[in-house]
């Protein structure tokens, strides 16, 4: 029989919490995201995550430790070779990957790929270079409309991205053409993890809007993950934000996408207002996406005590039989040089309103923790070939 009913994982994507030991092979040493924020903001306040034990398991400026911190606390090492987001979301559900997935943020396409991708699209290529959503569109977007060009850009995670107007593109074709770049970036040396279509309506600078007709076309996990597992043994498999994408729906039962990480808050309090047996999975991208890649400290804070004032109300809805579960994908330490990732220990917080109080935990060798720990309570073994050690015993 289940310990829990119900386990909610939040992913607070990008909170990392101190380089890892091989950081300096990344080009990350020293970096500290959550640390560098709260010694570089000029306030800090998220007095639900010090309650739990944010500032027991990291020191932070200007935050004390709790005297009794309500949840279990630790950091987590990541085994597989990266720092993007597949790579910490897979590696939580079981997967070492030990190939990293292609990121071209510092260069560009190679101009054999986009040459292929033009022929066979038949549109000219303009764009290529990392870039924000909407300042690509600024820049670009007029010549697209009038030329009928492609806007190709990427950013800091393996992905390769396509604009399309929908009035002057077409969805279809917008679709079309990004069919044709993921099977061409099947290739090894080529291989992201996301080709997406980006489409935006607007006719000139200042205009341009994306909508909600965006469509990712992932890889899917090299093998069987948790969520595999749990769906098979009839479980709730409920995603929020963009784990679908992550997974490609693999081993979900259900999946809501989110506006922003506020909503995905909302939308988690929603779903646990509701009965279910399993797990919640929730990622919430403003961190990393608005903030950490623009490398805006405030903003970062910001979010974080946004955060943390829905995790407040968050905390009051769950039942004695759930268990929360708080963490990270990687680091975007917004005090570092460039845009990228950064390759840092993430945070793992368990909560649950039946634990007698909280307390330290070895510090784990992977991410698989999690994924180990919710399957253990399920009651099912984790596929073949994965990783991790559950830590199930361990929270009372």
């Amino acid at each position: 029989m289940s310990r829990f009913k119900r386990i909610f994982t939040i992913v607070i994507d990008s909170l990392g919490v101190g380089a890892l030991e091989d950081a300096a092979a990344y080009g990350d040493a020293g970096t500290d995201t959550l640390g560098h924020i709260a010694q570089s903001a000029s306030s800090l306040k998220i007095p639900n995550l010090q309650r739990l034990g944010m500032a027991n398991l990291h020191e932070l400026a200007g935050t004390e430790p709790a005297k009794k911190p309500l949840a279990y606390y630790g950091k987590l090492r990541e085994a597989s070779t990266g720092k993007d987001t597949m790579t910490g979301h897979w590696e939580m559900m079981g997967l070492h990957i030990t190939k990293p997935f292609q990121t071209f943020t510092e260069t560009g396409f190679p101009q054999e790929l986009l040459e292929e991708l033009s022929a066979r699209t038949g549109r000219t290529i303009i764009g290529n270079k990392s870039a924000s959503g909407t300042e690509i569109l600024d820049e670009l977007a007029e010549e697209e409309i009038a030329t009928g060009h492609m806007i190709v850009y990427t950013s800091a995670d393996s992905v390769l991205q396509i604009c399309g107007n929908e009035e002057t593109f077409g969805l279809e074709e917008l679709y079309r053409c990004c069919e044709i770049a993921r099977e061409i970036t099947m290739k090894d040396e080529w291989k992201v993890g996301r080709v997406i279509a980006r489409p935006y309506i607007g006719r000139k600078k200042g205009e341009f809007q994306r909508t909600s007709n965006r469509h990712d076309y992932a890889l899917k996990p090299y093998g069987q993950t948790a969520l595999n597992v749990l769906k098979d043994a009839g479980l709730d498999v409920i995603s929020v934000g963009k784990i679908f994408d992550i997974f490609d729906g693999e081993g979900l039962t259900e999946s809501n996408k989110s506006k922003s990480s506020v909503h995905g808050m909302e939308q988690t309090m929603e779903i646990a207002g509701r009965d279910f047996t399993g797990l919640c999975y929730v990622n919430l991208v403003d961190f990393d996406a608005l903030w950490g890649h623009r490398r805006d400290v405030e903003g970062y804070a910001g979010e974080l005590e946004r955060f943390d004032e829905k995790l407040g109300e968050l905390l009051a809805l769950l039942r004695e039989d759930d268990l929360l579960i708080l963490t990270a994908d990687h680091g975007n330490d917004p005090t570092h040089t460039g845009t990228d990732h950064t390759r840092e220990k993430t945070p793992f917080l368990a909560y649950s309103p039946s634990f007698q109080g909280g307390g330290a935990l070895e510090e784990s060798e992977n991410f698989a923790v999690i994924g180990a720990t919710i399957v253990d309570n399920f009651g099912p073994e984790m596929p073949k070939g994965t990783i991790g050690k559950s830590v199930l015993e361990k929270l009372v």
